[in-house]
């Protein structure tokens, strides 16, 4: 607890509704990198990864940050796999990307159509998020968008994930990612937020944004699934646009 700040323990707790306050230390991020560039070196960040599930969200965090610096993609992979399980809110879940991904993507996409499918929302979510982070770019196929549009899982985390994915496929493959909305292949909501965050972008059009407002739906029906936490609420009502922001270290929706 040497590194506690309390006032951001208090902001933390607001930002992830979904855990207990009394699970958040409040260690600032930059910390937490810092301890594991350190911690990592000692041979007891080994017993550490086994220890699970562990008791504060800060040490998930610590946890997710050890594994994104193993240098072995076979030994990363099993860390990863026995860590996902316990990933229970959205901030583990995206400060989580292993460094050692970014020189594997022949192996990575086979997990990821493993994870995308794995009905579990953060384990889905992880997946999407790797696939958004890894194959949007050179290595992008069209049959990638599929492994994003086929996540049907309810819940707001999983489902603004994939509306979160496709307002960057937006960004990144247009062509091939306005065919989704312009043949209704996402659920109402999620085709809604997918339009509304790629419109909130500087890396959308003009005239690409005022062409996404003519493919707005009406939703059927409002669930409690998809009500945003109090975060989202702080989000809009900062201003925020997380879209926007470069994807490492900061937190995101």
């Amino acid at each position: 607890f040497q590194l506690q700040d309390k006032s951001y323990r208090d902001f933390q707790s607001k930002l992830i509704p979904t855990i207990p306050v009394e699970t958040i230390i409040g260690v600032r991020i930059p910390a937490l990198r810092k301890l594991a560039k350190e911690y990592g070196k000692d041979p007891e960040s080994v017993e550490f990864l086994k220890q699970l599930p562990h008791t504060y969200y800060d040490e998930n965090i610590l946890h997710a940050l050890l594994v994104a610096e193993i240098k072995d993609y076979e030994v990363c992979v099993k860390e990863v796999e026995h860590f996902l399980p316990y990933v229970d809110n959205w901030a583990v879940c995206d400060i989580f990307s292993p460094k050692v991904f970014r020189k594997n993507k022949d192996k990575l996409i086979d997990k990821i159509r493993e994870w995308t499918a794995s009905g579990q929302p953060y384990t889905c979510r992880f997946g999407m998020e790797m696939l958004m982070t890894h194959f949007l770019d050179d290595d992008f196929k069209p049959e990638y968008l599929e492994l994003a549009a086929d996540v049907k899982l309810e819940g707001y985390y999983a489902k603004m994930m994939v509306a979160w994915f496709f307002a960057t496929a937006l960004a990144k493959q247009w062509d091939a990612a306005v065919v989704y909305l312009q043949q209704n292949r996402l659920e109402p909501w999620t085709h809604n937020k997918t339009i509304q965050k790629a419109r909130e972008s500087y890396r959308i059009t003009a005239g690409q944004k005022e062409y996404l407002k003519t493919l707005k739906r009406t939703p059927s029906v409002t669930t409690s699934s998809c009500q945003p936490s109090a975060f989202h609420l702080f989000v809009s009502a900062t201003g925020g646009n997380r879209f926007d922001v470069p994807q490492r270290g900061r937190h995101r929706l």
